[in-house]
């Protein structure tokens, strides 16, 4: 299922907050039905309370994921006095809502995007080495990463040799991809400003 990811962070606000979110999740879901769009929970973090969540991330889906989004993107505000500090004057739990990049997504290796081209390449290794293609250049094709490989004297072993190569810098490209959209996720809990809200939410 391909749509928007939307993370909810409490940051790092009080218990209250976790609480907060797990009301206001329930509340998304619950407009997303009415709306016809699709949400999945990708990942959850739980809070210190049974119900509570530190963060949740959905996924929506549907013609309307984005503007559906769109609309629980922000400060989030869950309206209703403490359960757990008994006369606490304060009713106004914040949770701030942003979509991501979530970075899931990996290459699928087929020797079939990769071309393969004999050349020649200089330094040790005798006149064979120098007069013969030996060596290949091989690039692979949907993301333009090209190796040149000569490190021995028979082209099928070369070729091999430049097929792993190749397979181990992408998924070492996806690996980098996949931390750096989890950094970016950790960043948002930070991002949390109380006050002026985009949306007001209050139990029914």
């Amino acid at each position: 299922m391909t749509g928007v990811h939307l993370l909810l962070s409490a940051g790092r606000g009080p218990a209250e907050c976790e609480w907060a979110l797990g009301h206001l999740i329930r509340r998304l879901e619950s407009d997303a039905k009415r709306r016809t769009v699709a949400v999945r929970r990708v990942e959850t973090v739980p809070g210190e309370r049974a119900g509570t969540f530190r963060s949740v991330l959905v996924l929506l889906a549907g013609p309307g994921a984005a503007e559906f989004a769109a609309s629980w993107t922000g400060t989030l505000c869950w309206q209703a006095p403490s359960p757990y500090r008994i006369g606490h004057g304060r009713k106004n739990w914040y949770v701030i809502a942003q979509p991501c990049e979530v970075g899931t997504a990996r290459t699928v290796f087929d020797e079939s995007d990769v071309e393969m081209v004999p050349c020649r390449t200089g330094g040790p290794g005798g006149q064979h080495r120098n007069k013969a293609s030996t060596a290949v250049r091989a690039t692979h094709r949907p993301s333009g990463e090209v190796v040149v490989v000569d490190t021995e004297r028979r082209f099928s072993l070369n070729r091999r040799l430049a097929l792993d190569l190749l397979r181990k810098r992408l998924e070492r490209a996806d690996e980098t991809t996949a931390t750096a959209a989890v950094t970016t996720r950790w960043r948002i809990h930070d991002d949390l400003v109380r006050g002026a809200p985009a949306r007001v939410e209050r139990p029914a």
